[in-house]
């Protein structure tokens, strides 16, 4: 893992949490996108070097809707970058973590993604991200 990608925030209304990140940031989101397979809208904020990605679901039951149903809003996950997503996925199984995705997929901001049940991360779910080349 070479360093925090970014940290995930669940978030209801992403006009609204859009909103006040521009006003916490300065800044209006550098990117917005919809990732239809995961049924997510999702906005990047960066500041410096660090990215926050708010997270709003666009169907009922997609994992942000059940999460913000189950948790509230608030932070979701935290992401890894990673040069070679198949490879880390392959020693984490090794160390004993659970793998939700054993095959990375599309998501968003250009990236490869896998994740680690928080079960195995002391309750963090945990993203691994590639940029895909």
């Amino acid at each position: 893992m070479e360093k925090i990608e970014h940290i995930g925030i669940a978030v209801k209304d992403l006009a609204v949490s859009n909103l006040i990140f521009e006003k916490l940031f300065g800044a209006p989101a550098y990117k917005s996108e919809e990732v239809e397979s995961e049924g997510v809208a999702t906005s990047f904020f960066k500041s410096g070097p660090n990215k926050i990605e708010l997270l709003a679901a666009t169907s009922l039951d997609s994992p942000i809707a059940k999460f913000i149903d189950k948790k509230g809003e608030g932070i979701h996950h935290i992401a890894f970058a990673v040069e070679d997503i198949v490879s880390e996925i392959a020693r984490l199984q090794k160390e004993g973590f659970v793998v939700l995705n054993e095959i990375p997929k599309k998501g968003a901001d250009n990236k490869l993604v896998a994740f680690l049940h928080p079960k195995s991360t002391n309750g963090v779910l945990i993203e691994l991200c590639q940029e895909i080349k």
